[in-house]
């Protein structure tokens, strides 16, 4: 709704894709609708590529390139105080509610207390790339679902330095053929600028090998 307010001469937008709340990045937009079917069965059949940057608590393995574990989609129940809430956890390969789910995870660079993954994901699940990471130990820094909720904390406080108020995932780079010319098209997003500023004030401990 916003988009069409932004844009109110444009006769058709429609959001091709989403992306959560919380992370930034690439967001495709169909201006016609024979480019939104084409462009959403290309999602469907996985023929993009999408890769997010991460920040992740921790010295990632570099051996750990390939996650592949199923994924069930659930609601917190009334006993919990965010009860109601879609979670999203691991479940094992032979449980009837899991859906294949792979990761592909590079180490970028190598922080302070953390590691700059790029993450490309094989599917397209709820909260794919913050439950498979966190899984292995590794949650992404400000993530307020499955995060380390003190360092989370720490991180967003008034005297942080440097601070982090948000999730550090973001939707870098994506690949898809043009709707109308088949051409093979790449798009990329820098990191915005709290998110740049957070991982420059961090000196790399080394580059990624």
């Amino acid at each position: 709704e916003q988009l069409r307010m932004a844009r109110p001469q444009a006769k058709f937008l429609e959001l091709v894709h989403r992306l959560d709340r919380e992370t930034s990045g690439i967001l495709l937009v169909a201006k016609k609708r024979s480019a939104l079917k084409n462009l959403q069965d290309q999602f469907r059949e996985r023929q993009t590529g999408k890769t997010y940057l991460a920040m992740v608590r921790g010295e990632w393995p570099a051996r750990l390139k390939v996650l592949d574990k199923p994924l069930h989609k659930y609601l917190l129940d009334s006993k919990d105080s965010q009860a109601g809430e879609r979670r999203v956890k691991v479940v094992a390969r032979d449980d009837a509610d899991g859906m294949p789910s792979v990761t592909l995870v590079k180490v970028r660079e190598r922080l302070p207390g953390g590691s700059l993954l790029e993450v490309t994901i094989k599917t397209g699940r709820t909260h794919q790339i913050r439950v498979h990471l966190a899984s292995e130990g590794y949650p992404i820094l400000g993530d307020d679902k499955y995060g380390d909720f003190e360092l989370n904390k720490t991180l967003a406080s008034a005297g942080a330095r440097p601070g982090l108020k948000r999730m550090f995932l973001h939707a870098w780079r994506l690949q898809f053929n043009h709707p109308a010319s088949g051409e093979r098209l790449e798009l990329l997003a820098e990191l915005p600028p709290e998110l740049a500023q957070f991982s420059s004030n961090q000196a790399p401990l080394r580059p990624a090998p």
